[in-house]
């Protein structure tokens, strides 16, 4: 009885400090991986990198991940030549295979990632073409407001927009209505200043844009892949 004590908690003690080694070693990698991610995409903060399952040390054995979670703020990304501040991005990666050793790591790839992209409507005002204000419209829809002038006569012009995403990376702006007053050619002037399509480049290689939808905080945009580059 003596000796089958002393085994347990033998095995209680070598337990606990395999849980210990197992977490600093997960904390050391979720570090690595968010310097990974900072230096890949030339972010000027550090992302929140959460890597899931237990234990991970049998993981880093198999170079595989079951799934790693990252939160990154103020991504700037390209649209057409203009800089869009993506306020924050966040991403579920699932079956990460990782590349080189657990003290040399190099690289991470996902088979399948999704998440969520937030634009604020001051960030999508200045992607638009003609920099008019973008806000909130209500149900799902945003509200442009432009001015033209015609004939001498100064119209200015609120219209909500339904907000979607075309071939997976850009974002299409375009008004339901235009208000005519019966003014020849208005419309068409309106939406020169009010609809607009940006193309969204310079997020992780792999990772599309799949849905957009406006909500009172912001632009929201659904977005998934696959074999997308964590790191590298």
């Amino acid at each position: 009885m003596r000796a089958l004590r002393i085994l347990l908690v033998v095995a209680v003690i070598l337990g606990g400090i395999f849980v210990i080694v197992d977490r600093l070693a997960v904390n050391y990698a979720e570090s690595e991986v968010a310097k990974r991610v900072q230096t890949r995409q030339g972010l000027t903060g550090e992302p929140d990198v959460a890597i899931k399952g237990f234990p991970f040390l049998t993981q880093v054995a198999a170079k595989h991940l079951d799934q790693v979670d990252v939160t990154v703020e103020g991504v700037e990304a390209s649209a057409e030549g203009r800089r869009v501040r993506i306020s924050e991005m966040t991403a579920e990666l699932h079956d990460v295979r990782v590349s080189g050793s657990f003290s040399g790591f190099s690289g991470a790839t996902a088979d399948l990632a999704t998440g969520t992209a937030r634009i604020s409507y001051e960030d999508l005002s200045r992607a638009s073409e003609s920099g008019f204000p973008v806000a909130y419209g209500g149900n799902d829809k945003v509200k442009v407001t432009g001015s033209v002038e015609i004939l001498g006569r100064k119209i200015t012009r609120s219209v909500l927009s339904s907000v979607s995403v075309i071939d997976g990376s850009t974002i299409r702006v375009r008004a339901d209505e235009v208000p005519g007053e019966g003014l020849p050619g208005i419309e068409q002037q309106v939406r020169e200043k009010t609809d607009f399509d940006r193309q969204i480049s310079g997020l992780p290689d792999g990772l599309n844009l799949k849905k957009a939808d406006a909500t009172k905080d912001g632009l929201e945009i659904s977005v998934a892949g696959t074999n997308v580059g964590l790191a590298g």
